[in-house]
C-alpha cells in the first residue's frame, strides 16, 4: 500500500481570495501552479509529507450549487488561543455559522464563500496536529467508510464506532481522518474533496486498480485530459488520485 492522503481541494469562485483568507487562518504559505489554482502549505514545506494535509484551491464556475459533506476543524491550545483565533477570523471576513450544534464547546464559522468549518476547544488528542486537527467526512456509517479507507489509504485506524471512526498516518504525524455519522446519506457532488498519492508517483495507475479492486469507481466531472484520476469511494464521495504534473 503506498497511498497517502496529500490534500483536502475546494471548489471556490475565487480561489485567489479564499486562498488568502485560509493562507492566514492557517498560517501558511501560498503559491499557485497555474490559473484559477491556488496551493497553501507551511512554510519550508516538503511536499508530500504526512505532517501536514495541505489545501488546494480551484477556481469553478458555481460552487454554490454543491453541499458540504466535508469540513475542516481547527485545533488550538488553549480557550485563549480559541477565542483569539475565532476573533482572527472574523477580521478576515468569517462568520458565525448554524448547522443544529446546539451549546457546544467548539465554534462552527464559514469561511467568506460560505464552507463551514470549526474552531475547536483545546483537546489533547490535537496537542501536536498543526493547524488542522481534523478533516471530517459525513457519512452514512462510519465503519463501512473505514472498510474503505482503512485499506485504501496508509493511515491507521485509532478509533470505530458506530458513531465515527478516526484515522490518522501510520507515521503519527499530521492531522486525523474522521468519518462522522450523520442522518444526511444523500449522495452529492461535494464542494470539498480529498486527494490521495502514491509513492512513488509513478505507480498512479496501479493503485487506481487496486482502489477499483476496493469497490471504487471511475468519475466524469467533467475533467477532460489531466494527469489525476477521479474516483468515488463506495459511499459515492469524489476523490482524486493525483499523478505528476
Amino acid at each position: 500500500m503506498t497511498l497517502e492522503l496529500v490534500q483536502v481541494n475546494f471548489k471556490a469562485r475565487d480561489d485567489a481570495a479564499l486562498g488568502r483568507f485560509w493562507a492566514e487562518a492557517l498560517g501558511w504559505s501560498v503559491s499557485s501552479e497555474g490559473p484559477g489554482v491556488t496551493n497553501l502549505e507551511p512554510p519550508g514545506f516538503d511536499w508530500p509529507d504526512p505532517s501536514a494535509v495541505c489545501v488546494d484551491l480551484v477556481r469553478v464556475p458555481d460552487p454554490e450549487t454543491v453541499k458540504y459533506r466535508v469540513h475542516l476543524e481547527l485545533a488550538t491550545t488553549s480557550d485563549a488561543h480559541q477565542a483569539e483565533l475565532v476573533t482572527r477570523l472574523e477580521e478576515l471576513g468569517a462568520t458565525h455559522a448554524d448547522v443544529g450544534q446546539d451549546d457546544v464547546p467548539w465554534k462552527v464559522l464559514a469561511d467568506p464563500e460560505g464552507n463551514t468549518f470549526s474552531v475547536l476547544e483545546p483537546r489533547e488528542l490535537h496537542r501536536d496536529t498543526g493547524p488542522i486537527a481534523c478533516v471530517v467526512v459525513d457519512c452514512a456509517d462510519p465503519r463501512d467508510m473505514t472498510r474503505f479507507w482503512g485499506e485504501a489509504i496508509d493511515w491507521t485506524v485509532h478509533e470505530l464506532t458506530d458513531d465515527r471512526a478516526l484515522l490518522r498516518s501510520a507515521k503519527g504525524v499530521g492531522p486525523y481522518l474522521e468519518f462522522r455519522r450523520t442522518s444526511d446519506d444523500e449522495v452529492v457532488r461535494n464542494r470539498i474533496h480529498l486527494d490521495v498519492m502514491s509513492d512513488p508517483v509513478e505507480d498512479q495507475a496501479r493503485e487506481v486498480a487496486r482502489l477499483e479492486g476496493l469497490g471504487a469507481a471511475r468519475a466524469d466531472v467533467g475533467q477532460g485530459d489531466v494527469p489525476w484520476v477521479v474516483l468515488t469511494d463506495p459511499a459515492g464521495n469524489e476523490f482524486c488520485v493525483l499523478g505528476r504534473g
